[in-house]
């Protein structure tokens, strides 16, 4: 591991291994730091990009004094490739007033979704120069519903990426038109579900090749619903979620022709449902069918174990992953999976309110769970953080899964309300490196001035913005200014990129298959377990393809690839430092 590398960037596409599909080739080289960028210092893991971005962005939650509980909930972040030009683009949420009217429904909110084109430039020096557009007004994305979050997903495998927006009010499903623009097509779809939803999923769980969505639902709340709370001072705060009656989440069948079936009652999830804040999919119990974990609000947590037959059942409690290791159920809202200690199954990260601390719960492979955030050190310094959205991310390339979660209280923080605080919920964000060795270290002091600055952290979408081999941050912060953390330190290591893609026979089309499992193997060292996801983190959508960090081994690994389908395929030599696609069906 060396600072300052020459870039060597390569302009042109690779071939894609066994199939010539091209596929983005670009060489590892450590960010070239300019005028654009701004310069970190050397212990900075990630530096605030965003003003030399152009996300000038800053969420307005709409509060009127009136103590809404939704105000305070959002905004979630989008990242997706919405004009398959390689690079990762935004999509940001906007507030607006929950004013009543005289039937006592919301009023209507500004647009409350706007799009941001990534427009990043790769010099010939290797220079990445990062630059975002609004481009909303002529995608088509337009809505007046009180926006919470999102889900990406190409669910009618035509080849582009699709978009699902939960909301206070009506979800919807926004069907990209493949030429830069979209339609919105929840009500022909059968998603545009009223109530009050906040994170959701595309996720092939019956391996037919389509990908079906799970709408997570959590309050029963309008205007007209809406209870005076006082806090120990009398003055009057945001009620807690148990002052509310939780909302069924729901389960839709992809039917292959543009439209979804709600089979919530079929499935089985219509008789066990909590107030819902955070999912993620993941094969848990290793029998190859995507299972559902869902972060509950106050409530037992959920993990749906995929039966095989399009149903599910609800094995939270019996897991070990539904309560603390005291049996009581915790503010679970941020959520993600990712096997951390390279044991080959995915464990469990989940973020909750203060007072309460972070949860980590270490997967046997069968779907059984050990709470070890204690004995990893993730409890004592989480416990004075509310912490919302999360990801399991290689911050530094060394091979090992660290965390970093975004955090802000729903209660006003006294230090601040002394200050004169006209918003005092704004905390710090936390980076914790894994150790290899079950625990991990705060290094949040290192992590650059953004994570000491101060902020009501809602929604983060991880993700490599530049495509310089490192993953980056965008944070949606309620009633706050959006952020954009370009991570500084990840490709002074080795990596290797993958987008695992499947044809659409009927097209010809090439789609993201969520769900696809990695294994990266090397001689003499243990096997890196990932998998192709664009779920998790709390009401955001996160970049679907695979990066995996090599530390200083310049080794060119095996690559085996277990596709949804259950069908296995492996590579040899794949190359390192750049982004490969690996198309299902194309190994030799």
């Amino acid at each position: 591991m060396f600072l300052n590398r020459i870039c060597k960037f390569l302009a042109t596409a690779v071939a894609v291994l066994s199939l010539g599909l091209a596929g983005l080739n670009l060489a590892s080289c450590a960010r070239a730091q300019n005028v654009e960028s701004g310069t970190p210092r050397a212990a900075d893991w990630f530096i605030d990009a965003t003003a030399q971005t152009g996300l000038h962005v800053t969420h307005a939650n709409g509060m009127s004094g009136e103590f809404y509980y939704p105000e305070i909930i959002a905004p979630g972040v989008a990242l997706f490739d919405y004009d398959n030009d390689g690079d990762l683009d935004v999509v940001l949420i906007q507030g607006g007033p929950l004013a009543r009217t005289k039937d006592t429904s919301l009023a209507p909110a500004v647009q409350s979704v706007r799009l941001y084109r990534n427009d990043l430039d790769v010099r010939p020096d290797g220079t990445h120069v990062l630059r975002f557009t609004d481009v909303t007004e002529a995608s088509g994305i337009h809505t007046s519903e009180y926006a919470m979050g999102m889900a990406v997903g190409d669910y009618d495998n035509d080849g582009c990426v699709d978009l699902f927006v939960t909301a206070l009010g009506r979800n919807q499903l926004f069907h990209n038109q493949c030429d830069g623009s979209f339609k919105e097509v929840g009500a022909p779809a059968g998603v545009n579900d009223s109530g009050w939803s906040v994170s959701a999923a595309f996720v092939d769980y019956d391996r037919d090749g389509w990908l079906d969505l799970y709408v997570g639902h959590y309050l029963n709340w309008t205007p007209s619903l809406n209870t005076p709370c006082y806090g120990p001072s009398g003055r009057r705060v945001y009620c807690a979620p148990s002052v509310y009656v939780p909302q069924p989440s729901r389960l839709y069948r992809n039917n292959h022709d543009g439209t979804f079936s709600d089979v919530t009652v079929v499935s089985g999830m219509a008789g066990h449902f909590g107030p819902a804040l955070g999912v993620a999919t993941a094969d848990f119990n290793g029998d190859g069918w995507i299972d559902l974990y869902v972060a509950n609000d106050g409530q037992p947590n959920q993990l749906w174990i995929n039966q095989r037959n399009g149903t599910f059942k609800d094995i939270g409690l019996l897991s070990g992953a539904a309560v603390s290791e005291l049996g009581r159920a915790k503010a679970g809202m941020g959520v993600d999976a990712g096997d951390f200690d390279d044991d080959g199954d995915e464990d469990l990260f989940v973020t909750n309110l203060s007072g309460e601390g972070h949860d980590l719960y270490v997967n046997d492979g069968t779907a059984t769970f050990e709470s070890r955030s204690a004995a990893a050190g993730l409890k004592f310094p989480t416990l004075s953080f509310t912490g919302f959205g999360t990801a399991w991310l290689d911050a530094d390339n060394d091979g090992w899964l660290d965390l970093l979660t975004v955090s802000g209280t729903i209660q006003r923080l006294d230090a601040l309300t002394r200050k004169g605080d006209p918003f005092p919920l704004r905390q710090r964000k936390q980076l914790f490196r894994n150790l290899g060795n079950g625990r991990f270290d705060d290094v949040s002091d290192q992590a650059g001035d953004v994570f000491r600055h101060l902020d009501v952290g809602r929604g983060a979408a991880f993700g490599d913005l530049d495509n310089d081999g490192d993953t980056d941050v965008i944070v949606g912060n309620n009633n706050g200014a959006a952020q954009v953390l370009l991570n500084a330190i990840g490709n002074r290591n080795h990596w290797i990129g993958l987008r695992l893609v499947g044809r659409v026979s009927a097209t010809g089309a090439v789609r993201d298959l969520l769900g696809a499992r990695v294994t990266v193997l090397r001689q003499g060292s243990p096997g890196r377990w990932r998998r192709a996801r664009a779920d998790a983190s709390f009401a955001s959508a996160n970049d679907s393809r695979v990066l995996v960090g090599l530390g200083a081994s310049t080794q060119q690994p095996r690559v085996r690839v277990t596709w949804p389908d259950g069908s296995v395929e492996e590579w040899a030599g794949v190359p390192i430092d750049r982004y490969t696609t690996l198309m299902e069906g194309s190994s030799r």
